[in-house]
C-alpha cells in the first residue's frame, strides 16, 4: 500500500480552523500561565527594538528605506522568539475574537485575556526599560544609542489621533498575517521565514505597535528625565528639545489609539475577515444538518 502523499504547508481553511483551536486555547488559558508569557512576550519584543536601535545608530548616511528595512529585520527577532519560544503577546491575541465569533468562549472571556496579556505585555517590557536604562545602554557609541532612541520615542508621540489609529491598524495586520503564515509552518524554519517579511515591512514603514511602544517611549522619556550631563554633552544636545516624552503624552497621543488599531487591524481586518470566509459556511451548513 503506497504512503499517503503529506504536504508541506496547511491549506488556508485548514490555517484558519487550526487559529480557532489556538484561540480557544488561549482565551481559556489559566490566569498565572497568560500572565507570565505574556511578560516574557513583552521582553522579547522589547529585545527586538534594543537590536532595532542598535542597528540603526550611525546608519544617518544610508538610505532612509535601506536604515529601516535593515531595522526591520533586527525587530523581526521579536515577534519569532515569541513564536518558537512561546508568548502571550496581545497583538496577536486579539486574534481570539475569532474563538468568539465562533461562540467558543464569552466576550468576557476574550477581554479578560486581552486585559491579562496586555499587563503582562507591559510588566516584561518596562523591566527591560529599566534593565537597558540601569546598563548603561543610553550611551553606548558616544551617546548616539540614546540620541537614536529619544528620536524614535519622540516620532511616535507626533501623530494625529487618527493617524495613529491607521498606523496601528497596518501595523497589526501584518503582525497577525505573520501569525498566520506562522500557524501553517511545520519547522522553525518555516515561522521564521514566514515572520521575517511581515515584520521588516511594518516596521520599515513606520506602523504603530503598541507593546513594542511600551518599550520604546518609556525608554525616551527615562533617559530624557535621568540621563546624565555627560551624556546630554556627547550628544551635543539639551534634555528640553525632548520635553514632549512623558507619560500623559506617551498614554494619550499614541498607546490608546495605536492600541485601537491594532484590535482592528488584527482581530477584526485578518481574524473576522479569515473567519468570514472559510468558518463561518462551515459552521452555519452543520446548523442546519
Amino acid at each position: 500500500m503506497q504512503a499517503e502523499n503529506k504536504i508541506d504547508e496547511l491549506l488556508p481553511h485548514q490555517i484558519t480552523e487550526k487559529a480557532d483551536n489556538i484561540a480557544f486555547s488561549k482565551a481559556t488559558k489559566a490566569f498565572l500561565s497568560s500572565f507570565y508569557l505574556a511578560i516574557t512576550a513583552g521582553m522579547f519584543i522589547s529585545l527586538a527594538f534594543v537590536f532595532y536601535v542598535t542597528v540603526t545608530t550611525g546608519s544617518q548616511d544610508l538610505a532612509w528605506g535601506v536604515k529601516n528595512f535593515i531595522g526591520g529585520i533586527a525587530f523581526s527577532l521579536g515577534l519569532l522568539l515569541v513564536v518558537v519560544v512561546g508568548g502571550e503577546l496581545f497583538t496577536s491575541n486579539t486574534l481570539t475574537l475569532i474563538a468568539k465569533a465562533s461562540q467558543r468562549i464569552t466576550t468576557m472571556q476574550m477581554l479578560k485575556n486581552w486585559s491579562v496579556v496586555y499587563f503582562g505585555n507591559f510588566v516584561g517590557a518596562i523591566f527591560l526599560v529599566l534593565l537597558m536604562f540601569l546598563a548603561g545602554m543610553y550611551k553606548a557609541d558616544h551617546g548616539q544609542w540614546g540620541l537614536t532612541a529619544l528620536m524614535v520615542a519622540q516620532h511616535k508621540l507626533h501623530h494625529t489621533f487618527t493617524e495613529a489609529v491607521a498606523l496601528g491598524i497596518l501595523c497589526n495586520i501584518m503582525v497577525c498575517l505573520a501569525i498566520w503564515m506562522a500557524f501553517g509552518a511545520r519547522t522553525i524554519t518555516d515561522k521564521m521565514f514566514a515572520v521575517l517579511l511581515p515584520v521588516a515591512m511594518f516596521v520599515a514603514s513606520g506602523f504603530e505597535h503598541c507593546i513594542a511602544n511600551m518599550f520604546m517611549v518609556p525608554t525616551g522619556i527615562l533617559i530624557q528625565h535621568f540621563a546624565t550631563a555627560e551624556f546630554w554633552s556627547s550628544i551635543g544636545q539639551d534634555a528640553s528639545t525632548f520635553k514632549d516624552l512623558s507619560i500623559y503624552n506617551f498614554i494619550f497621543h499614541n498607546l490608546i489609539p495605536v492600541t485601537i488599531g491594532n484590535i482592528i487591524g488584527g482581530g477584526v481586518i485578518v481574524g473576522l475577515m479569515h473567519w468570514m470566509i472559510y468558518l463561518r459556511p462551515l459552521q452555519k451548513s452543520k446548523k442546519e444538518l
